[in-house]
């Protein structure tokens, strides 16, 4: 018999199934979409946090107030006190000029910059309000040298520049209702400043650090909310995480890792452990998504069982006009097959579409320290053209096991004692 009869028989015993053939169906579908979803926005995630992590640069390391001490699922930043499963020690010390000075004589750290951070109250653009705005205060001496933001047009902050700022392109492009150009005027907190750059992304304004100062609340005259430190030899970057905090509890007199009261974040050693983190889980949710899996397999097998019984009389007339039993045996397993097909195609596209409202909803939230770096992982899908063949050929695969034995059975029948089935 052909391969072509084959399968069109195939088909035929599949669009002729009873609902309990369609029921195994959606077990499938529901096993697949499970899956698809748990991967789509785990590969999600994980290019997200590359993206951010990139912005972040891994030359760039951060030191922050206060000792975060991991107790979940994130990683905390900053000195607003608990982010994203972290808790800030509240012996947190505000960093100083002098921790600038001891950082730079540290071997390995290319340039040091102290910044400020607050929310401006009320920033006005063409006679509109925008409420509660970030506002980096930056060193403008070093600050083109160390951050890994990018321009559109016009440029960054220079040595000379008093009510100068630079904006994200979020505010640039949508949060006044029309487009901000370079060189309008901008006025923050009662005070007029000119827009110098526009930066590809964000929606934070960039300002020269003793302006800043003047306009942010709770902000010292000689303290930092942030010092970012850039590193020359990225190898080196866990040992010079290592000098930092040393130097630092020395010239803080800080002789007890258990009384430190600052963080240095290495954005490289943040992303692996983050990674290893959505790993596990994705593993734990991807057991979970394969019990579905099993059970539509049992099923699949249920189905053929039943089926080879309720076509014993055809498989008895098959044999008598002269089909082999891999004839038999071959049409039983593309039913199977096509039955994980149908559920995989299913799953794909019921795994999309849940992916893509989990993801709508917010993601995991994640913070990094004290350079604004927080958001939701997670808040996109990424569904690849591998994925989707994986998951059709996966399902096609569990279906043709679990038919196997069923198939096997079928081509074994006596055509005398199958015409006699009853």
């Amino acid at each position: 018999m052909k391969l072509k009869k084959s399968f069109q028989l195939a088909v035929n015993f599949l669009f002729h199934s009873k609902l309990r053939s369609w029921l195994t169906i959606i077990g499938i579908v529901i096993g697949i979409a499970a899956v698809v979803s748990i991967v789509s926005i785990s590969l999600g995630a994980q290019q997200q946090l590359e993206e951010r992590l990139g912005q972040l640069g891994a030359d760039v390391l951060t030191v922050s107030p206060g000792m975060q001490r991991a107790f979940g699922g994130g990683f905390g930043g900053g000195p607003e006190g608990e982010r994203g499963g972290t808790s800030v020690s509240s012996s947190a010390k505000n960093l100083t000029a002098r921790d600038v000075t001891v950082i730079k004589s540290i071997s390995n750290v290319k340039y040091v910059m102290g910044q400020v951070s607050g929310q401006a109250k009320n920033t006005v653009y063409s006679s509109k309000t925008a409420k509660n705005v970030r506002v980096n205060g930056v060193d403008v001496s070093v600050w083109k040298d160390i951050t890994t933001e990018k321009l559109t047009s016009g440029r960054f902050l220079n040595l000379g520049d008093t009510y100068s700022i630079v904006i994200g392109n979020r505010i640039a492009a949508t949060m006044f209702g029309k487009e901000i150009p370079v060189n309008s005027k901008i006025t923050i907190e009662g005070k007029s400043f000119n827009v110098v750059g526009i930066l590809e992304e964000g929606s934070t304004i960039y300002m020269p650090i003793d302006v800043a100062r003047t306009i942010l609340e709770d902000v010292g005259e000689k303290e930092f909310n942030s010092i970012s430190v850039k590193i020359s030899d990225v190898s080196l970057a866990n040992q010079t995480v290592t000098d930092i905090t040393q130097q630092l509890m020395l010239s803080r007199g800080i002789l007890k890792e258990n009384k430190r009261d600052f963080t240095v974040t290495n954005p490289a050693a943040m992303q692996a452990t983050i990674e290893a983190m959505m790993k596990t889980m994705t593993l734990f949710l991807g057991a979970i998504a394969a019990i579905s899996l099993i059970v539509g397999a049992i099923g699949i097998a249920n189905s053929m069982f039943t089926s080879v019984l309720e076509k014993t009389k055809d498989i008895g007339i098959m044999k008598s006009i002269g089909a082999k039993n891999r004839d038999i045996m071959l049409i039983f397993l593309l039913n199977s097959g096509l039955i994980g097909f149908v559920g995989g195609f299913g799953g794909v596209v019921l795994g999309f579409i849940s992916s893509t409202a989990i993801s709508s909803l917010g993601g995991v939230q994640i913070s990094g320290g004290g350079r604004g770096f927080m958001g939701g992982l997670g808040s996109f899908t990424l569904v690849t053209p591998q994925l989707i063949i994986g998951a059709l050929l996966f399902s096609v695969l569990i279906g043709m096991i679990a038919g196997a034995i069923p198939a096997y059975r079928a081509s074994k029948l006596n055509p005398v004692d199958a015409l006699r089935y009853e």
